[in-house]
């Protein structure tokens, strides 16, 4: 079984944030990481540009510091710099107003469960999420979909 990491430059826009950050994730679970290995494992894929992102956090207050960082402190802070708030707005603006078009579901499937990670406090709960997924659906198929009660 294969462990390879993701790696991650920090041009890649919030989706390829979120990607990396499951990939990274699933690494972790398939090796067994630990809590105290995941920042430094994790900060190990970062190249480029969230590389010198890194750096610039980790050197004033030394490696050693900046590796207790706990996993989820990192993935905020890497969703505070690759995810401006503008870019995040832009996609609550979408979740809301997402829609299939045509008859293209499996586009629709994939944003929209796209924006539900980038966006988690758009729907509190499974039965707002699901109100929402469906508000998207074509009409003609809506009825169908509430009818099976999902």
């Amino acid at each position: 079984m294969s462990f390879q990491p993701s790696y991650f430059k920090g041009t890649e826009g919030a989706v390829g944030l979120i990607c990396w950050f499951e990939r990274t994730e699933s690494v972790f679970l398939r090796s067994n990481c630990t809590e105290d290995s995941k920042v430094k494992f994790a900060t190990g894929t970062l190249t480029e540009d969230a590389l010198s992102w890194w750096n610039s956090f980790a050197q004033p207050i030394g490696i050693e510091e900046a590796y207790k960082t706990t996993w989820s402190e990192l993935k905020n802070l890497l969703t505070k710099k690759y995810c401006p708030r503008t870019d995040v707005k832009k996609m609550e603006d979408e979740f809301y107003s997402l829609t299939v078009k045509g008859n293209d579901y499996k586009t629709y499937v994939r944003r929209f469960q796209e924006l539900t990670v980038l966006c988690p406090t758009m729907v509190p709960n499974a039965e707002k999420l699901m109100e929402v997924f469906i508000g998207g659906l074509p009409r003609s198929i809506e009825g169908n979909v509430t009818a099976s009660k999902p």
